[in-house]
């Protein structure tokens, strides 16, 4: 995050002795990205942030934390998921059910009401949306209370756990690298320029320090090579104070201010945040496209460079209306495939204006990747095999 927040008891220089009430020096632990020449947070603990005293490997097998297996699209076609069709056994992380992914990303679904483990995924950063539901996010940085609506950035290598209030839904965005603010919307030093449809305002961090009591504390860590559960000597959650500009933070979707145009607008209008080889949009309810003879609806398009992973949150999507497609659905649109509004959807927004209708009331998730995505047996378990002809039906 370009965003800079100081949070608890910091010195007023970096790298300067900064000492505890009984003496004693507390640890810095500096979160950097890019070796050092990029974002980065300095965390001050109250004991070693290095202190381990075992660590073992985890089978792999039947994790949905460690790599599953993916297919390829084959025969290409277009998707229909049902996420109201599955059930998760474990808990937020543990639980996650594969439905996509490539080398870039990968997208799991999760439903659950039990508290994760301390994780710590050190592959890349995750964004998890909270479909419904409510949970407490705490980590080394701080608690953060987050709702339905809610994206939640973590950044790589934050230790942290979720601690549900009742049952949670989420999907969460797994990355192989960092997830980010597009550049457009922010300027040369990092701050969100006037014509973005989010600002700092809108986001929300750790105001103040969590700490927590333990010794010999597990933590599961995620690495390109497999799964560890590394012990601590002292529970890591023993930060006092830290600043930067690197943290996790929450944007609720509800926020997000539509791009709206006289003619339709394309997805690009509703971006939210982008990582490497993929981006994530928002689609929230607008007024509609009041040129006089708009057609406020989305025209058949091919992206020929991208897969289109849709999870539809709330409202009405017009542009699917008789494909099966609703609150809880997913659609994949790959690349080699041109989709557009099912049969009879445009005629049917067009008279819905001509009576008055003059926003719509969509919620919806898309991640974009450019690369092809390949199927999780959770995504085809809760696939409806028919969307596929839908819009050869008259």
């Amino acid at each position: 995050m370009p965003y800079y927040r100081v949070v608890g008891e910091v010195p007023r220089k970096r790298h300067v002795q900064f000492r505890r009430p009984d003496g004693g020096l507390y640890a810095e632990e500096l979160m950097g990205e890019e070796g050092f020449s990029s974002d980065s947070s300095l965390l001050y603990h109250r004991h070693l942030p290095t202190a381990i005293v075992k660590a073992e490997a985890v089978s792999i097998t039947g994790t949905p934390t460690g790599e599953t297996r993916l297919e390829p699209n084959l025969p290409l076609s277009p998707r229909h998921f049902r996420t109201q069709e599955l059930s998760s056994a474990g808990d937020l992380v543990s639980g996650r059910m594969p439905l996509a992914g490539n080398g870039d990303v990968r997208l799991s679904y999760a439903t659950s009401d039990q508290p994760s483990e301390l994780y710590r995924n050190s592959m890349g950063d995750e964004c998890v949306y909270v479909q419904r539901g409510r949970v407490r996010f705490e980590s080394t940085y701080g608690v953060i209370e987050a709702r339905e609506g809610d994206y939640v950035v973590v950044p790589t290598g934050t230790i942290h756990r979720w601690v549900p209030d009742g049952t949670v839904n989420v999907l969460a965005i797994e990355a192989a690298g960092h997830i980010r603010p597009p550049k457009r919307y922010l300027s040369q030093h990092g701050q969100f320029l006037e014509h973005a449809p989010y600002c700092e305002r809108d986001l929300r961090a750790p105001a103040e320090p969590f700490t927590a009591e333990g010794e010999e504390v597990p933590v599961l860590v995620r690495t390109r090579g497999g799964l560890t559960r590394l012990v601590y000597r002292h529970h890591p959650f023993d930060v006092v104070g830290w600043d930067g500009c690197l943290y996790p933070f929450a944007f609720n979707i509800d926020d997000f201010e539509p791009i709206v145009k006289r003619t339709h607008a394309p997805p690009p209008v509703h971006q939210t945040f982008e990582g490497p080889g993929f981006v994530v949009c928002s689609f929230c309810p607008r007024p509609l496209d009041y040129h006089p003879e708009a057609v406020p609806i989305p025209y058949n398009h091919h992206n020929v460079d991208s897969d289109e992973f849709m999870f539809y949150v709330g409202g009405d999507y017009s542009a699917r209306q008789g494909s099966g497609i609703g609150v809880g659905s997913i659609s994949l649109h790959p690349a080699g495939f041109t989709h557009g509004p099912q049969p009879g959807a445009v005629e049917a927004v067009i008279e819905a204006v001509s009576r008055g209708v003059t926003t719509t009331s969509e919620v919806a998730v898309m991640v974009d990747t450019f690369r092809p995505l390949d199927l999780g047996g959770s995504a085809l378990a809760c696939e409806d095999p028919g969307y596929a002809w839908t819009w050869a039906r008259s």
